[in-house]
């Protein structure tokens, strides 16, 4: 039986795990969306060539290898075309972590908690036009425990199942040359879309939530993105807001992430792990429109030649000292046989406890190594 794998992260694999260990089925193709991507790691150790995707939403007609005789969707995003499913003998199959036709969409696993389901399950599907709409090839349920987290719920169940699933479809698929198919029943059927707000609560209650805001910066390179967004699936966090921005060879980013409460800490400790991997990373606990009391507020000025470098030094500075970079703007002016001029104008927000003379200090000699003017200046609280 010769698969091809689509999907991202660590779903994805652990099914290129599962299926290759399966008795006569192959890989022709994987493909995922970054080349640093857990799937493209796992399969590339394994000695496989991976197909990155150029349009993360889009898998392409040339993505699939000849001679596949099924696609298998795991923990994907990107959407496999009518050109790709058309390769494919069988055409494709994913899993989704909800008894469809019940929570269709992105955020299945979450609306079952918020929906108070006491029983929840996964489904195999076929790959179709439509918000998982595709017929049913395999399907199986589990109870949800009292008090549990989507995040546990998907750990203790959800994904197991799910490798289960693919790994009994992908078999009778081999043995039959056959995939099962049981069309939903719409009557049904509900969305489980992102979820982009908070639930309201009463006054005297303490949110179930909390958002942190997160800069991230150093050189530019890719899968920067796809590890933000990784810490974020694992704590069951939503991205909220997000402004990024490359600037000479340089990545820089800040990021809205909201999170249960009881995995706040978690998730700021993986995303501070990113830090091993060359880039500054702040995280800050919001809970309100305006700095509070611990914080100052500050604008920074920075103008000089365009150099690599800047804002990474910059950035290593601010982020030793717990500085927040609440908002950040780069521009490159200049060009031809003239000097590149490099401006930056950023909105900070700095710990009551910093010393900000010894922060401007440090600032003023970092201008005078890279050859810039630096200001930093208290901003008014309206």
């Amino acid at each position: 039986m010769k698969c091809a794998l689509v999907g991202s992260r660590y779903f994805g694999a652990q099914v290129f795990e599962t299926l290759r260990k399966e008795e006569g089925i192959e890989f022709t193709s994987v493909v995922a969306p970054a080349a640093d991507d857990r799937l493209a790691l796992a399969a590339r150790a394994a000695g496989y060539e991976v197909h990155i995707l150029e349009n993360p939403k889009l898998v392409p007609g040339e993505a699939i290898a000849p001679g596949t005789d099924l696609i298998v969707a795991a923990h994907t995003h990107a959407r496999v075309s009518n050109e790709a499913l058309a390769r494919s003998r069988l055409g494709g199959v994913g899993y989704h972590p909800s008894l469809l036709p019940r929570h269709r969409g992105i955020a299945a696993v979450e609306w079952t908690i918020m929906e108070g389901d006491p029983i929840a399950g996964g489904s195999v599907y076929h790959l179709a036009d439509g918000w998982d709409a595709g017929a049913i090839a395999a399907q199986d349920w589990c109870f949800v425990a009292k008090g549990e987290t989507a995040r546990e719920l998907w750990e203790r169940a959800l994904a197991p199942m799910g490798l289960r699933l693919l790994a009994q479809v992908v078999q009778h698929a081999r043995a039959h040359g056959v995939v099962p198919a049981q069309p939903q029943n719409t009557l049904f059927a509900t969305k489980a879309p992102m979820i982009r707000k908070p639930v309201v609560l009463p006054d005297n209650e303490e949110p179930a939530s909390v958002s942190l805001v997160v800069t991230v910066m150093g050189r530019d390179r890719p899968g920067i993105v796809s590890s933000l967004a990784d810490c974020a699936q694992r704590f069951s966090a939503n991205w909220a807001a997000s402004r990024m921005a490359r600037a000479a060879g340089e990545f820089a980013g800040m990021v809205q992430m909201d999170v249960p409460r009881q995995h706040a800490d978690g998730l700021t400790q993986a995303l501070q792990k990113l830090e091993s991997g060359g880039l500054h990373v702040v995280v800050a606990q919001s809970g309100a429109a305006h700095p509070t009391p611990s914080m100052r507020a500050f604008d920074l000025e920075l103008v000089g030649d365009d150099r690599p470098g800047i804002v990474s030094r910059l950035a290593g500075i601010l982020a030793q000292r717990g500085v927040s970079i609440e908002n950040l703007h780069t521009e490159i002016a200049g060009g031809g046989s003239a000097k590149q001029t490099f401006k930056i104008g950023a909105h900070l927000l700095v710990p009551a406890a910093v010393d900000v003379e010894a922060l401007r200090q440090e600032l003023a000699g970092l201008a005078g190594q890279i050859q810039v003017d630096i200001g930093l200046g208290e901003r008014a609280q309206k």
